[in-house]
């Protein structure tokens, strides 16, 4: 006899996938061509008879966030019911704050909440990532400093990401296996880059999950586009550039070189972040010329 129940799918190969379902993990196979990524939420059929741990996946259900990567502006889903996404920055090696802005334009794109975690802290001094951390506190983005290595502040990190389903995305190196392992307790394989930078990840995506938060890791992340995106999609990444657009004199302005635009004179005042100007513009840019 088949039981229908629901459960949520934690890895995910090509024709066929992991489920925990009540409290069970189930290797599934799928039905037709659904098409599913870790983190969604699933109704499978499995025997109630022999109490085996195989189901089938039948239908998916419906998603409250998802994050896609994109080519040639084809959006690909890569993971799905996330609500944080955390923002590893690294000073060796080094994260861009270009990296940064176009990940908290994704997010908010997405409507998930990022956050950044200034990694490798035992590494550096002190004040090594102050002004960095200032600038987007200004904005409102959480900030943290931990040393994942060590262990370092993770306490504090792992109260935030209670209840939470969060992602990491870093540049390979910033520690993103390291830190789910030091948050979840589970062991993630990883390997040597051949150039030193740091280690890369060489499983499927997979959702890991305690009693008190689930992390998704997945190599989907590290090449991630924005190109799908439009001028008026990228800017809800820049929550103080649309509050000063919002007194432009004219509507369409492009924040550059317009008559009468504020977002320039708020420039020319300090009340915008030149890096977070000039990244805006980029990716804006960037965006017109696909």
């Amino acid at each position: 006899m088949l039981k229908v129940q629901t459960g949520q799918i934690v890895e995910f190969y090509s024709n066929s996938c992991c489920v925990v379902s009540e409290g069970k993990e189930l290797r599934c196979k799928i039905q037709g061509r659904i098409n599913l990524v870790v983190g969604d939420l699933v109704q499978l059929e499995s025997s109630s008879i022999d109490n085996n741990s195989e189901g089938l996946v039948t239908k998916r259900l419906d998603r409250v966030t998802a994050l896609y990567r994109s080519k040639e502006k084809v959006k690909k889903p890569i993971a799905a019911n996330i609500s944080h996404i955390g923002i590893l920055v690294t000073k060796n090696p080094k994260t861009n704050l270009e990296f940064i802005d176009k990940w908290i334009t994704i997010s908010k794109n997405a409507s998930i909440e990022p956050f950044i975690i200034f990694n490798k802290i035992d590494l550096l001094q002190n004040s090594s990532f102050q002004e960095d951390q200032k600038v987007y506190e200004r904005i409102g983005i959480r900030t943290f400093q931990i040393s994942a290595k060590l262990f370092t502040n993770l306490d504090e990190l792992k109260k935030y990401l209670s209840k939470k389903t969060t992602i990491f995305v870093g540049n390979s190196g910033s520690g993103k296996s390291t830190l789910t392992s030091a948050i979840t307790g589970k062991k993630i394989l990883s390997k040597a880059l051949s150039n030193n930078q740091g280690v890369h990840t060489t499983s499927v995506s997979t959702l890991y999950h305690t009693d008190e938060m689930k992390i998704i890791d997945s190599p989907g992340v590290r090449d991630i586009g924005i190109d799908h995106l439009k001028p008026k999609e990228i800017i809800l990444g820049f929550p103080e550039i649309i509050n000063y657009s919002l007194n432009c004199t004219f509507p369409n302005c492009s924040h550059q070189t317009d008559e009468g635009c504020e977002v320039i004179t708020a420039l020319k005042n300090g009340d915008i972040e030149e890096s977070r100007y000039n990244n805006f513009i980029f990716l804006s840019n960037q965006e017109k010329t696909k």
